[in-house]
């Protein structure tokens, strides 16, 4: 048995000027160098005038940017800076496209209790501001979030709590929103208090009505608040899930997702065919809702969401475009809004072998404008469809041809001019970017990229395809050293992703938690290891049967067999030394991360688990809350079986644990239990936990300290030492 070393690791790791110095002349980059580029996200477009706004990240500094015609040279409207842990985002313009309204603070993805990264001795809240385009500083409107400005242009809906809330700005309703002077909002005042949650507010377009969303546990609803009668209606309702609302151009009806209700939901049964799903249109006056079309049953039966702020598209030609995956593949397709499901068939907008992520619709609305990996699987470009169908989908970037970039977000200008989106490659961090007709692409805001970013240094990940342990054909991203010498063994890293419905791409990835991942994997490259970047089974971009694999997650853990594979790969690469392998991931990857290490200690010699799952039966309960091991004992005993803590007994190989106490995707305790089956088998494993911190760690710094800690903790056990 291994001596136990238990090492917990609450200090910054740093590096000597020295070191710095070496580092720099033998090319190699430091942590915060590769990580010092400022991310993008939240692109939204207004609604008339040509602007377009986003949300920047700079080392932990989160703003609202703006770019504008004609010039479209992007500028920083906020002025918040600071390392604070305060998440910006959902972006809305107000309807004279002189003013934004975004939320900062909270976790914009749970909306429960406040994080409190920095542990400041008063909670941060979780508020709603306003920030006008003529430079003068953010404006406090109102605690909450969610907020959707009506089209009149003189009141704010948002939702505080559980509860949706109402403020009319300036005063009065006599000038728009964001016109000068600005004066003090009126006193909220609570709009619809109701059971349950609400989400997903939407005004009509003729600013009469509000549309919502209201989840009651095992049931939806789709709320209509008129404002004239101050009364609230239920449409069409029933035991399903109903979500994803959409209006009608004539304010008339409204548009909707039926998911039929289920006891026997599970977390990790493959959803491939399932009790079938609909689309319903209900009229706003009456409430009475009919089904305009259903999905067949077996393949696509089960909803399948896009990467979109609406799911359903109301066309300005009357067609309802909705996402569909009835070949294995999720594609748009369209229905007329007057169809009857009887008798109305689906029409394939994009048809091909690859998937649609995000979507939007254009100016005119007869447009769907949207990113897919149909010329490329491990890239995204962005095309064009008509929504009524009748022509094939065009390119709307010249990339796309012998192309390597990686492109997402896409908005069309409310002028229909141009075509706003994010964009990166290999080497180039994701930034923001804008065609206007055929002209070549303009950056937003290049100046940001900070000149200490090593991008000259980066290398270019490869596509590799390798088989699994039991023969299926996974792809990943291979990192190799600049001038690797190939008559050498190296150490060698594999990586997962977490998700586990992602795709690492051969790039800089769209989603903030994955371009730092992308970005240490470089690092790594950078300084000697040999870098395997998994696209493991249950991931997205390769269809419906990889991504509800068989018996994945908590009904077998499959993708072990992914695991396994990758390690072999490795293995027997002729400059990979086949002592020296180690693994890292975090979530998702940080449970496979685990279960290699637990499972072929004798493959892998070390490894980084992040906030990883290690017992299926406490982590199932965040996704499917009626779930009782008690109750399905047989199922109970699988999730067991498929986890980390079921294979303690043969986990030998040193691990680097890392996570944050206010985890709301995986419990803390999860890496609390493992510490302590680790103590009791001996095995020699590391600490390093932030206190206050989430999941997605809201800190720059605390992403450093975890990479830094990570790096050392590789390089002890896989550089400087043999097994």
């Amino acid at each position: 048995m291994k001596r136990l070393l238990i090492a917990t690791l609450f200090l910054c790791f740093s590096v000597s000027p020295a070191l710095a110095q070496t580092q720099s002349q033998d090319n190699h980059f430091t942590l915060e160098q590769v990580m010092s580029a400022p991310f993008p996200s939240n692109l939204v477009a207004a609604p008339v005038g040509g602007s377009v706004a986003w949300v920047q990240i700079a080392k932990g500094s989160r703003n609202v940017w703006v770019a504008s015609p004609p010039e479209y040279k992007g500028r920083q409207l906020t002025s918040y800076t600071g390392d604070d842990g305060e998440e910006i985002g959902e972006l809305v313009w107000t309807t004279d496209a002189k003013a934004i309204i975004y939320t900062r603070g909270g976790d914009l993805d749970n909306f429960g209790d406040s994080p409190n990264p920095r542990s400041a001795p008063e909670e941060p809240k979780q508020l709603l501001w306003l920030v006008t385009l003529d430079g003068k500083p953010p404006h406090q409107l109102a605690e909450g979030h969610s907020a959707a400005v009506s089209p009149k242009g003189d009141l704010v809906a948002y939702i505080s709590k559980r509860d949706i809330w109402s403020l009319r700005l300036n005063g009065s309703g006599n000038h728009p929103i964001g016109a000068a002077p600005m004066g003090t909002p009126d006193k909220p005042s609570a709009l619809v208090a109701t059971k349950g949650q609400s989400d997903s507010l939407r005004w009509s377009p003729d600013g009469s009505k509000l549309v919502f969303v209201n989840g009651r546990r095992d049931h939806g609803f789709i709320g209509l608040y008129d404002l004239a009668a101050k009364s609230v209606r239920y449409l069409d309702p029933s035991v399903d899930r109903d979500g994803e609302p959409v209006w009608s151009r004539d304010s008339k009806q409204v548009a909707f997702i039926r998911i039929p209700a289920s006891r026997e939901a599970a977390a990790f049964a493959p959803k491939r065919s399932g009790e079938p799903w609909s689309i319903r249109v209900a009229n706003a006056e009456t409430g009475e809702g009919r089904e305009v079309w259903k999905a067949d049953k077996n393949a696509g039966s089960v909803f399948r969401n896009i990467v979109a702020d609406y799911q359903l598209i109301w066309s300005a030609d009357n067609h309802i475009v909705f996402p569909w995956e009835k070949d294995g593949w999720t594609h748009l397709y369209a229905v007329a809004s007057a169809a009857d499901s009887r008798s109305a068939k689906a029409l394939l907008l994009t048809p091909g072998d690859f998937e649609v992520e995000h979507a939007s619709a254009s100016a005119d609305g007869k447009e769907i404008i949207y990113s897919s990996n149909q010329s490329d699987i491990d890239r995204r470009y962005i095309w064009r469809v008509p929504a009524a169908g009748g022509k094939q989908q065009t390119a709307v970037t010249a990339g796309i041809i012998g192309g390597n970039s990686i492109e997402w977000s896409p908005v069309e200008t409310s002028d229909g001019k141009g075509v706003a989106f994010f964009h990166s490659d290999a080497r180039r961090p994701g930034r923001a970017g804008i065609q206007i007709g055929t002209a070549s692409i303009q950056d937003l805001a290049s100046q940001t990229i900070p000149a200490e970013f090593p991008e000259s240094s980066l290398v270019e990940p490869e596509q590799v395809i390798f088989d699994s342990a039991d023969g299926m054909k996974i792809h990943g991203q291979l990192f190799l050293p600049e001038n690797l010498d190939k008559t050498k063994r190296h150490p060698a890293i594999i990586f997962f992703h977490g998700g586990s419905r992602r795709q690492m791409l051969l790039g800089w990835h769209y989603m903030y938690y994955y371009r730092n991942a992308y970005a240490m994997n470089q690092y790594l490259a950078n300084h000697g290891y040999i870098v395997l970047s998994v696209n493991y089974r249950s991931g997205i971009g390769y269809g419906m049967e990889f991504r509800e694999a068989l018996n994945y997650g908590a009904t077998g853990g499959s993708e072990f067999n992914d695991v396994m594979g990758a390690g072999i790969y490795m293995r027997n690469r002729p400059d990979v030394d086949p002592q020296r392998i180690g693994l890292w991931g975090g979530s998702y990857g940080g449970y496979l991360t685990a279960m290699g290490l637990a499972r072929a200690s004798n493959l892998f010699a070390a490894g980084v688990d992040m906030h990883g799952v290690h017992d299926w039966n406490i982590v199932v309960r965040n996704f499917v809350l009626t779930y009782d091991p008690l109750a399905k004992p047989d199922a109970a005993r699988l999730a067991f079986e498929s986890s980390p803590l079921a294979s303690i007994k043969t986990w030998r190989s040193p691990v680097l644990l890392i996570h944050g106490d206010d985890d709301r995707n995986v419990p803390f305790s999860e890496t609390v239990h493992l510490v302590e089956a680790l103590r009791n088998q001996g095995v020699e494993f590391e600490q390093l936990i932030f206190p206050d911190e989430i999941h997605d760690f809201l800190r720059h710094e605390d992403w450093l300290r975890a990479y830094r800690a990570s790096a050392d903790f590789m390089d002890r056990h896989l550089k400087n030492s043999a097994r």
